[in-house]
């Protein structure tokens, strides 16, 4: 039987995923305009999904849906999915990579998806001293 627990867990896990995508959208977005390759749907797309699927890999093969919300193992199972799985599939695919692309990308990703979960263990501390 489905608990309360259960599907505020599910709940959890849904939004760390959906912020998870959001990052690395992101990084596309910002990527794709600062070099002026356009902002259509299909572009970000086409630049977007092996970095999608690299995350989800990488949320899988961490069981990210245990602790969604943890730097580890989560948001390392995010960044490294998306980055260096979303690398080997963005090869695979037929899509360039240049050493100063990949470090640049891992570096991004990194910032972005470990970054809102470091902001969020900052704020739980905050709060939990200023309720003490």
């Amino acid at each position: 039987m489905v608990g309360y627990r259960d599907l505020m867990r599910a709940g959890t896990t849904a939004i760390a995923a959906a912020a998870d995508a959001c990052c690395v959208l992101a990084f596309v977005v910002i990527g794709r305009h600062a070099h002026g390759y356009g902002d259509s749907p299909a572009g970000i797309w086409h630049t977007a999904w092996p970095f999608l699927a690299g995350l989800a890999v990488g949320l899988v093969a961490v069981r990210a849906w245990r602790r969604p919300l943890a730097i580890r193992p989560a948001g390392l199972g995010a960044w490294l999915g998306a980055a260096w799985a979303g690398m080997v599939i963005r090869v695979a695919a037929g899509q360039g990579t240049a050493v100063a692309f990949i470090a640049v990308a891992t570096a991004f990703l990194a910032l972005f998806l470990l970054g809102w979960r470091v902001a969020l263990v900052a704020l739980r501390r905050v709060r939990r001293t200023a309720w003490r």
